[in-house]
């Protein structure tokens, strides 16, 4: 175990490494602990992001790895964190002290007086044949970041969930041609077909079987009794997971979806941890790089404020 950090920033994706550009041109000493699994990789490219828009996942990390390697005080390390405790909390933690504790999978321990957390989520799609090999093309969960590359094509939205409506109607956004697929799932209410025929929405209850696709694209919607519906695109709805422990290792306050609850200032419930991208409630790589990069400015600001004796935030004046 070397000297401690200034901060850890656990996690290696959008959010990751900007909270970590971000600290390192302040000159904190900072590790970046990436695992490398970030969940848009399987993506062709990034869609919506200002100055990167069809940029691929890749090459986004890519640029980042090297600004990073640009700058001495902050080091890029493959790997995984398993484990994070506190050594010591606001009361009794010496001035400039350490209060968090990583151990990491190849047994190393590193000390850190600030954590940000950027692990990401777990994204678990709807278990159906055909979607894993189409996932990131042309089935997808956000038509914010793949609507545009397959706008005016013939939609499904396949939701067995109360949010299946709603979904339905963002999706006619890109498409004029929009299905709301049910597979099975309890019969909408009169209120949300009246407002889905008012919308210019299809219908279908029918159980899904799979999804069928042909030269590596989608092609149809198979259903159970072996009727298909020809489609380009499927917007999924799926369930999202803590991809680590590290959060409950730590006591963090979650939110609805499983994500750290965070305030404005990008912090957690507990001083000195600060969460960003699908961790900390930002789904989106735009709104992962703004939120990394806001923890790593109130990171440096907090740490600043600590060393000199101030309350962070500062008490409005």
């Amino acid at each position: 175990m070397n000297e401690p950090w200034d901060c850890i920033v656990i996690g290696g994706g959008a959010a990751g490494l900007s909270a970590a550009l971000v600290l390192g041109r302040a000159r904190r000493r900072t590790l970046v602990v990436d695992a490398g699994r970030q969940s848009n990789l399987p993506a062709h490219a990034i869609g919506g992001l200002l100055g990167q828009d069809g940029t691929s996942p890749a090459a986004l990390y890519a640029a980042g790895h090297a600004q990073l390697d640009a700058l001495p005080s902050v080091e890029l390390r493959r790997g995984e964190v398993v484990a994070a405790a506190r050594v010591a909390d606001e009361a009794t933690a010496a001035p400039r002290a350490p209060r968090f504790a990583l151990t990491l999978a190849d047994g190393s321990r590193e000390l850190a007086r600030w954590l940000v957390v950027a692990t990401g989520m777990d994204y678990a799609p709807l278990d159906l044949p055909g979607v894993g090999e189409l996932w990131g093309d042309s089935v997808f969960h956000c038509p914010f970041c793949h609507g545009w590359e397959l706008r005016e094509r013939p939609w499904a939205v396949l939701d067995e969930t109360p949010h299946g409506v709603d979904r339905a109607l963002l999706a006619r956004n890109w498409s004029d041609d929009v299905a709301l697929l049910t597979n099975g799932a309890a019969a909408l209410s009169a209120e949300d077909r009246a407002t889905l025929e008012r919308a210019g929405v299809a219908i279908d209850e029918r159980p899904v079987a799979r999804l069928r696709s042909a030269d590596g694209r989608l092609a149809a919607v198979v259903f159970a009794d072996g009727a298909e519906l020809a489609r380009d695109a499927v917007l999924i709805g799926l369930e999202m997971t803590p991809r680590t422990a590290l959060a409950e290792q730590l006591g963090l306050t979650l939110d609805g979806r499983g994500a750290i609850a965070v305030d404005g200032f990008q912090r957690s419930s507990l001083d000195g941890v600060f969460a960003a991208g699908d961790a900390g409630g930002s789904m989106q790589v735009a709104a992962a790089i703004g939120g990394g990069g806001g923890a790593g400015a109130f990171a440096v600001t907090s740490l600043v404020f600590e060393d000199n004796g101030r309350p962070w935030p500062p008490p409005a004046r």
